[in-house]
């Protein structure tokens, strides 16, 4: 899928240029047409991959971009941290499903300035837009929250976890086999499964793992039992 470009003109020296990384077409296109319609704001351009936007963005340089967690190949939070570097002045806004405390920081870590959820209401997202652009750290109400809860616990002590048990059964063989070598295609062949099938595991994989490729998921198999669970059977 390519990018694809707004033809909205601008509003105006002061307009704020918006540029959208998400590779759900339906809502790309509705977060497109919120932005075009909505005086002051600039629509540039969207990307369905983070790919594609690492390559292509900073010739753009928009003034805001919103970026989706979830994406296929790099993650967005990868995705901001590579282009964070090159745009140290456009601010990221990562739009996503997850609440979940550790994506959060993770995103703020990468280089993230605000954090809102899909779910937002078009008024919400548009505040929003234009509080990041004014220096402003926008956060959905109930993200805001989990990130005082954090901030507020007492420090425990570090706890030796051991990442398997985040894994389903054949989770647990789909990360065994990756760490064989196996691709992709082979794992769908030696597991029974579709080629797709085995793409959705490696992406909750990641998620559970909190890993953003191969490479990483891979290099926790050294912390796993030695007598990982033959492939073949079904959780």
């Amino acid at each position: 899928m390519s990018a694809s470009a707004s033809t909205a003109p601008a509003t105006g020296s002061t307009s704020i240029s918006v540029a959208l990384v998400e590779d759900d077409d339906g809502l790309r296109d509705i977060l497109t047409g919120w932005i075009n319609e909505t005086d002051g704001f600039r629509f540039t351009q969207a990307f369905p991959d983070a790919e594609t936007a690492i390559a292509d963005l900073p010739a753009i340089a928009p003034d805001v971009a919103l970026v989706d967690i979830n994406l296929p190949g790099k993650s967005g939070i990868e995705c901001v941290r590579e282009l964070k570097l090159q745009l140290p002045k456009t601010q990221f806004v990562m739009l996503t499903v997850y609440d979940d405390a550790n994506y959060i920081f993770d995103a703020l870590a990468a280089g993230a300035t605000g954090y809102l959820l899909k779910r937002s209401r078009r008024e919400e997202l548009v505040a929003a837009l234009q509080d990041v652009h004014t220096g402003g750290s926008p956060m959905s109400s109930n993200i805001a929250r989990k990130v005082v809860q954090s901030l507020q616990k007492p420090a425990a002590a570090p706890q030796v976890e051991n990442p398997a048990d985040k894994l389903s059964k054949r989770e647990y063989e789909v990360l065994a086999l990756l760490a064989q070598g196996f691709l992709y295609k082979e794992i769908a062949d030696s597991l029974g499964v579709s080629f797709q099938t085995v793409n959705t595991y490696v992406r909750r994989i990641y998620e559970k793992l909190h890993v953003h490729s191969r490479s990483q998921a891979v290099a926790l198999i050294a912390q796993l039992p030695a007598d990982l669970p033959k492939p073949g059977t079904e959780r």
